[in-house]
């Protein structure tokens, strides 16, 4: 192995690789930082006249190894320049540990564009989400519902949890919003009879059997959704919602009074 490693040092093809990495400019530069060995590429980082073009040019590439990328990472220009960090946190290659460093220098809105650009891997998904979400409490209104707009499911299900009405409207119209995020809204602490009746109103939410139910478990829940729902349940559906200890004591009289309706008793 050793052998074999001292007889690629000495190969006079691959030597002249080297010093072309550690002495090329300009346009010569961009060709060096697309060669195959990692060596190569190592080389072409430690060269004086390499710029922050010459950097980006070879973040581009999807072929780039762990060691490469470490290096560029611990490069001074890397720490300098935004841009640059940006295109190595979008490089699908990233080690997750160098993703994470870097993401807490990322303005809110480029985590949310890295979230959705092609090849971006699950990891890279979710450690740019997580970090969208951790700076939540602290974002204005203006953004957080930029990012109602914009966001990914799991940023819209957080933005959803609020119980803001401005935000709320804007997630019940994203279409990456998924039915289970408004049930655990409807069921959690936030949401008072506005915006329950947002929801129950919406035409995209409204007609959903398992939204209706947790509209009318609701003990905030104003009574015209009582009297616009309870005529479109299944008996069977009554009775699980009567069986209910959510209810207040007017919505079960509601309930009560519609199954009486049916059956008589």
């Amino acid at each position: 192995m050793a052998d074999k490693t001292r007889k690629h040092q000495l190969d006079p093809e691959h030597a002249r690789h080297l010093h072309r990495a550690l002495t090329a400019h300009g346009d010569e530069l961009f060709q060096v930082v697309q060669n195959a060995s990692p060596d190569v590429i190592k080389a072409a980082l430690k060269n004086i006249n390499l710029n922050d073009d010459h950097l980006n040019a070879l973040l581009k590439r999807r072929d780039l190894n762990e060691e490469v990328l470490k290096a560029v990472y611990n490069l001074e220009q890397l720490k300098a320049s935004h841009q640059l960090q940006i295109s190595l946190v979008r490089n699908p290659t990233t080690p997750g540990a160098i993703v994470l460093s870097v993401l807490p220098h990322l303005h809110l809105f480029e985590l949310v564009d890295l979230c959705f650009i092609p090849g971006v891997t699950p990891d890279q998904k979710f450690a740019a989400e997580r970090a969208i979400l951790q700076r939540l409490p602290t974002t204005e209104l203006g953004h957080r519902l930029t990012l109602a707009r914009r966001a990914t499911t799991a940023v819209v299900a957080e933005l959803l949890k609020s119980g803001e009405a401005p935000l709320l409207e804007i997630c019940l119209t994203n279409p990456r919003l998924r039915e289970v995020a408004v049930l655990q809204f409807l069921s959690g602490p936030t949401p008072n009879a506005e915006t329950i009746s947002m929801v129950a109103r919406h035409p995209k939410w409204r007609m959903r059997p398992n939204l209706q139910m947790a509209i009318l478990k609701n003990r905030r829940t104003p009574p015209i959704w009582f009297t616009l729902f309870l005529p479109r349940l299944r008996t069977s559906d009554l009775r699980n919602l009567l069986a209910s200890r959510r209810l207040t004591p007017t919505s079960k009289k509601l309930v009560q009074q519609e199954l009486k309706k049916r059956t008589g008793i």
